[in-house]
């Protein structure tokens, strides 16, 4: 049986830690407990588990695959990496690429933008310097997203001057920026340390700027991304990475305003988000939801509850379709702080989610949960209410959610026999072997 076993099945795969396939099993039993076969099966196999966010098991599949017999080909190297890029996983990542050229062939430039990508987003800019020039001494001619991808990875370290760096190599080349190549110096700007007094203001001149942005040497949306469900922006590691996929979620002409409204909220610079609202007016552009989701969050962060609020009615009569994100962006910018007023309307939303028929995702109700689960005083309603309102459903929860939720409950004086200590801890301890001891770090 091989190690993916437990993907199709109940039954947890003991070939690997055994050491052996099975040999001993009958043909037909073997035909049984095989998820793939062949090359064309473990690659559907390879796409599945990326699919499903089980980035951590690709290099099981792998094993698996080189246990039978089945050569990877460059199409399954690039599905492995592309997974890998999805979950951040920079050391899997490299090791696919290594696999890859030990076996005699190497990798083409989409797979080093991948790589680069990947170094991004685990915001290790130094390994992203060095792939690109393992790429160009491998003699692979660097595209215009590839000098994206590096520009970006470079701009989640904070690293200005490297950022810098390579828009002049770029314009030197006679490659114009393109409105990527914005966000990236806005994030550069964003995530340097210490930021600077001008930060706000150096936000407002790139968005200023970008809008006369120009081509790059060709565009990154390329039928192979497609093929691999990699979209622009999680390519080069936007914040609206998550939301591309979310059909008239995104407006894509306003791409630099995306990266501009979401560095207002991590400054907690209401002014500066006033100040791009205004600037949107003035092109007669409207916001769309990420954008909305953004002026709740900047408000909400900076203590505003009353125009944080207002904001999110204004959208829900504007006779828009409802969007589930808007009202998680409230609940959550609603706790932060633990004010009564703002735990009463997060509690208030989550009721009022429920009388109309909406219900929270796995990861919706899990991040809610921990971000509830802070609250030190108070009657801890919220918290208790998000954990009913899933197990209603029966959504489970992440492991870090439950666990808060036992610490967050353990902190008060709950007598040791309470029906809901007692589901939580067993809950907990049912978890905590599959998971508390895994270590699915993000390896710089």
């Amino acid at each position: 049986m091989k190690l993916l076993q437990s993907i199709y099945s109940h039954h947890r795969s003991l070939g690997r830690a055994l050491g052996r396939r099975f040999l001993c099993a009958s043909t037909e039993a073997y035909a049984r407990r095989n998820y793939a076969n062949n090359l064309s099966e473990y690659n559907t196999v390879v796409l599945s588990v990326a699919a499903q966010r089980k980035h951590y098991l690709l290099r099981d599949v792998y094993y698996d695959m080189l246990l039978d017999g089945v050569q990877p080909t460059r199409d399954v190297f690039h599905s492995l990496i592309a997974g890998t890029m999805k979950g951040s996983r920079l050391q899997d990542a490299l090791y696919f690429k290594d696999q890859m050229k030990a076996g005699g062939s190497l990798p083409d430039v989409a797979l080093y933008n991948f790589l680069i990508s990947t170094c991004g987003k685990c915001k290790n800019s130094e390994q992203a310097i060095r792939i690109f020039e393992e790429m160009k001494s491998d003699e692979v001619k660097p595209n215009g997203p590839t000098y994206v991808c590096l520009l970006n990875a470079c701009a989640v370290a904070g690293r200005i001057d490297r950022v810098y760096a390579i828009v002049r190599d770029m314009t030197a080349a006679g490659a114009g920026l393109n409105k990527f190549c914005y966000a990236g110096l806005i994030a550069a700007h964003m995530n340097k340390t210490p930021r600077t007094v001008d930060t706000a203001a150096k936000i407002i001149e790139f968005v200023e700027a970008s809008k006369g942005w120009t081509s790059v040497e060709e565009s990154s949306t390329n039928a192979e991304n497609v093929m691999m469900g990699v979209f622009e922006e999680e390519l080069y590691n936007l914040p609206t990475a998550d939301y591309a996929v979310k059909r008239g979620f995104l407006n894509r002409q306003l791409t630099v305003y995306h990266v501009a409204f979401h560095a207002c909220v991590e400054l907690r610079n209401v002014e500066a988000m006033e100040t791009l609202l205004e600037m949107l007016k003035k092109e007669g552009k409207v916001p769309d939801v990420f954008i909305v989701m953004q002026t709740i969050r900047c408000y909400m962060y900076s203590g505003d509850i009353d125009r944080g609020h207002k904001t999110f009615e204004d959208y829900m009569n504007s006779g828009k379709p409802r969007v589930m994100e808007l009202y998680v962006t409230l609940i959550e910018g609603a706790m932060v702080g633990y004010t009564p007023r703002g735990m009463q309307l997060a509690e208030k939303t989550l009721l009022s989610l429920n009388d109309k028929g909406l219900y929270l995702t796995h990861k919706q109700g899990s991040d809610l949960l921990i971000a509830a689960s802070g609250e030190k005083t108070g009657g801890y309603t919220t918290a208790n209410l998000i954990w009913d309102m899933m197990q209603a459903r029966k959504i489970p929860l992440s492991f870090a959610a439950v666990e808060a939720y036992y610490y967050g409950l353990k902190g008060r004086q709950i007598p040791e026999d309470d029906p809901r200590l007692l589901l939580v801890f067993h809950t907990y301890d049912n978890l905590r072997p599959n998971f508390g001891r895994q270590t699915q770090t993000r390896t710089q």
